[in-house]
């Protein structure tokens, strides 16, 4: 069983045209469409997935297509078994 503690996880999705198709995009008009796009793409996914109050989302990146949320181990089990998910990783500090 795992932690029931909510830790920082990266989470990083599959290929998605629509993704491409908006990052090659260069004005200020289609930086701030991506931005929209995947935050939003993001914030459904935990809204599918999970109730509300029981994770965080910190942000969403751009650079890739990805997103840092808060979340139990549990959780992370649960994310990384969703459509559209590639890799879940916990965040790992280095001393």
């Amino acid at each position: 069983m795992g932690s029931s503690t909510n830790e920082l996880y990266f989470v990083f999705m599959n290929f998605d045209p629509i993704y491409e198709h908006l990052r090659a995009d260069r004005t200020k008009k289609g930086a701030y469409e991506l931005d929209s796009y995947l935050s939003n793409k993001h914030d459904e996914l935990l809204a599918s997935k999970f109730d509300p109050g029981t994770y965080t989302k910190r942000f969403s990146m751009v650079i890739v297509d990805g997103f840092a949320v808060e979340i139990t181990d549990d959780q992370a089990r649960l994310l990384r078994s969703a459509k559209g998910v590639r890799v879940v990783e916990k965040n790992q500090e280095i001393a």
